[in-house]
């Protein structure tokens, strides 16, 4: 922080959406409905499952944490996105930008361990195990945000410190540097781009292998394995495409990051809970007795 300091950077402007005030205002309604329906939907979710006993599974456990995580993501950096769609002058405090830069890499890489904890559920789990991999999780989401933000901390910004997004993004930011940030990006590549891909692959391979096991049922349940499938394939794809676009090839940054920014930061915590939970019988069930119990008291 002392470098900061000497070099005068105080703050950073955000370029946001833009466009004419009519389409802020529309913005600005639209994205604080999307963001109160992520919050109070996943919030629904987790105290769902800890409310039911029928729900205090492995499985269950993995996707309230889930949730948990999503209302996180969603919450870094979309409420002052909200608000600044009402001001003219969308800007960020130095602190602020490095916080937000690293809350982003603890919720997205905890939830990058979650979803591949998940698609190897069959194999793997059990309670202690299932614990042992949320706490490791979160553990790997710290370690993976500290290892990207030492070194973007004491970078000496002295020039621009216009960020082209609604959002602190590590690679905006870090090209803002009076430096030569080479080095830096190339482990931001290392780091980043290698966790977001790896954990993408892993992906790919339990669902592969799901479906080769399937092919031996009856044609029912294949196609409903199949229906599943692709429903989660796009979610974790809305997920780890924009990140592995971003983090993968850091080098040349294009305008539609900032489209793909709102993909794994906003949409996809909508999206996790309708495909991996809303279409389960048993948690559906789970917020019916909830709602009935809340109503009859």
């Amino acid at each position: 922080m002392d470098q900061e300091n000497k070099s005068g950077m105080t703050k950073f402007v955000l370029h946001g959406l833009s466009g004419p005030r009519e389409l802020q205002l529309f913005y600005f309604a639209f994205f604080t409905l999307f963001y109160l329906s992520i919050v109070l939907g996943n919030l629904f979710i987790v105290l769902t499952v800890i409310s039911e006993p029928a729900l205090h599974t492995p499985m269950y456990f993995l996707l309230s944490n889930l949730s948990f995580i999503d209302v996180c993501l969603s919450t870094f950096a979309t409420p002052k996105m909200i608000v600044d769609f009402l001001v003219e002058q969308k800007t960020i405090s130095f602190e602020g930008c490095m916080t937000q830069i690293f809350f982003l890499h603890i919720f997205a890489g905890g939830e990058m361990m979650v979803l591949v904890a998940m698609a190897y559920y069959e194999t793997i789990m059990s309670e202690r195990t299932c614990t042992s991999l949320v706490v490791g999780s979160w553990l790997i989401g710290v370690l993976h945000s500290v290892s990207q933000l030492v070194f973007t901390v004491n970078l000496p910004f002295c020039g621009p410190n216009q960020v082209d997004s609604f959002f602190c993004d590590l690679p905006l930011v870090i090209k803002l540097a009076c430096t030569d940030t080479f080095t830096l990006e190339v482990l931001m590549l290392s780091d980043s781009g290698l966790m977001a891909m790896s954990s993408f692959v892993l992906l790919l391979i339990s669902y592969t292998v799901i479906l080769v096991t399937v092919q031996w049922r009856s044609s029912a349940g294949m196609a409903k394995a199949r229906a599943t499938l692709t429903a989660h394939i796009t979610v974790v794809t809305l997920f780890f495409g924009p990140c592995i676009f971003i983090y993968a090839w850091p080098f040349n940054n294009l305008p539609v990051d900032k489209v793909l920014s709102i993909f794994y930061t906003v949409f996809t915590p909508l999206l996790n809970p309708l495909i991996y939970i809303l279409r389960n019988k048993e948690v559906i069930s789970a917020m019916q007795k909830l709602r009935h119990r809340e109503v009859s008291s």
